[in-house]
Formats: C-alpha cells, structure tokens, sequence
C-alpha cells in the first residue's frame, strides 16, 4: 500500500487534472455554441448554391462548357485536401480522420494538401506529393482562409494537373458523432435525372445565364469549402468538449478512489497508535 505522503501527492495531482480538463472543457463549451451556429446556418446556403449551380449547369449543358464541370482525362491524378485541428486532446477525431488518409497515403496519384497540423506529419510521410500546408487555427474560421485553398485548386485542376479535387473533414452529424468523410469538390456532377428529361425553365435571369453560371460556380466552390473548414471546426470543438468532460470525470473517479485510500491507511494508522499506546499503558501498570 503506498504511504500517505504518496496518496496525498497523487490526490493533489488528480485535483489539478480535473482542474486543466475542466477549464479546457469550458473553453470548447463556448466556442462549440458559435461555431455550431455558423456551421447549421451555412448548410441550407450551400445546398440551394449547389442545386442552382447544377440545375443551370444541367440547363445550358449543351452550349455551356466550365472548367469546373468538364472534366480531365490525361492526368489520372487527385488533389486531396485534407483536414485537421492544430492542436489534440480532442478524443478520437484525429485518430478517425488519420484512419481515414490511410487509405489514399499509399497511392502516388495523389497530391495532398493539408490544412491542420496534426495531419501534416503524416502526410509527410506518406507517398503522396504534399504541396501545400497551412494551419487550422484554434478559432472559428474566416473567410479569407479559403483563397490560399482556392489558389491551389485552380492552379492544379484548370491546368488539367488533376482530373478530380477531392476534400477529407470531418462532418459534424451529433454531439456524440463527428464522421471523417471524403467529398468530391470538382468536377462538378450533373443531376442524372435531368439528362433524361427536358427541362423547361420560365424564371427571368438577370443577367443571362451565360453571364450568371461562371460566378455562381465559382462562389459555389467557395461556400463549399468554407462550409467545411466550418462542419471541422464544430466537430473538433464537440470533440475536446466530450473528451475534456469525461477526462474531468475520471479524474474525479480517481480523486474519490485515492481519497477513500487515505483515508483508510490513516485509520489504520491511528488504530496502531491506539494500540502502541495501550500496550505500554499495560506493561507500565504491570
């Protein structure tokens, strides 16, 4: 059994644990309600963006051509832009998302780009060309954050570099779900349906469509992307804030157990002093 100093040192320690984990966890619990709010907020604009983009698109696909929509056949190659927090003790979502990359880090057709230290150091050693790298942040995401991204996607993918420019985060489903998940960015895909019907169209655009498309594509690309460095952040957040709680909670399972300890080798201790004393009272009246 160790000795009281030591159960004392070891309570002492678990209090300042539960101390850390606990301040972590309320740091998470207030950047998850703002971060939760820009993410489900952004959702609904993505997706009216997103089919516009390919209704207009499926309209005009016979006299209208986009880089965004046409698609490569020489390169066979993919920009992968991979997602992570700078920082740890978010429970397993780096774990989920690294699981994830290694499934494309043996292909050498892929050229990666990472936003997010944790997954820089894997994405170096991996066979995958790795071209860029920047840091998430430890705040909600602006806005600016996607042109570097943005820069590079069109570098690679309109100079026909690569044929598909795919995007790996993690989605934030619940508070108690945060999935890695992989989502082709570009080229754009038409709805099937519309390529066997012919669809009528009575609104009035203002400008022509011709003239609307090209910028609707390109502002569709950047909300998706900022949609998901958003769906990341309020995963990474949920998850710190899950681990944190149950780490504050362990750390109190340990206190209550080691203070029980203590308490019980002081018992015996002052027993044994009864004892003592009790015996030398004894042989003294003898």
């Amino acid at each position: 059994m160790a000795s009281m100093i030591q159960l004392k040192r070891r309570i002492k320690t678990a209090q300042n644990v539960s101390k850390t984990t606990k301040a972590m966890q309320l740091i998470a619990t207030s950047k998850l309600k703002r971060a939760q709010e820009a993410a489900l907020s952004s959702r609904p604009y993505v997706e009216k963006l997103e089919s516009w983009s390919k209704r207009l698109s499926a309209l005009k696909q016979e006299d209208f051509t986009h880089p965004y929509i046409e698609q490569a056949v020489d390169s066979k190659k993919t920009l992968l832009i991979v997602l992570s927090p700078d920082k740890g003790l978010c429970g397993g979502l780096i774990t989920n998302v690294l699981r994830e990359y290694m499934s494309f880090s043996s292909d050498s057709n892929i050229i990666t780009t990472t936003v997010g230290k944790k997954i820089e150091i894997m994405a170096l050693r991996s066979k995958n060309q790795l071209i860029a790298s920047f840091p998430f942040g430890t705040t909600l995401p602006r806005f600016g954050m996607i042109f570097p991204i943005l820069k590079i996607i069109d570098e690679y993918y309109l100079s026909k570099k690569v044929d598909t420019v795919k995007i790996l985060y993690s989605r934030f489903a619940s508070f108690f779900s945060q999935i890695p998940t992989v989502t082709t960015i570009l080229p754009l895909t038409l709805p099937d349906e519309t390529k066997d019907q012919q669809i009528t169209i009575s609104e009035l655009f203002e400008p022509s469509i011709e003239v609307l498309l090209p910028q609707l594509l390109k502002h569709y690309i950047e909300m998706s992307l900022y949609h998901f460095l958003l769906e990341n952040y309020v995963s990474e957040q949920t998850a710190r804030m899950l681990a944190m709680q149950n780490a504050t909670d362990n750390a109190h399972d340990i206190i209550t157990q080691l203070t029980l300890e203590y308490n019980k080798a002081r018992q015996e201790k002052i027993t044994n002093e009864i004892l003592d004393i009790s015996s030398n009272s004894a042989f003294v009246y003898e």
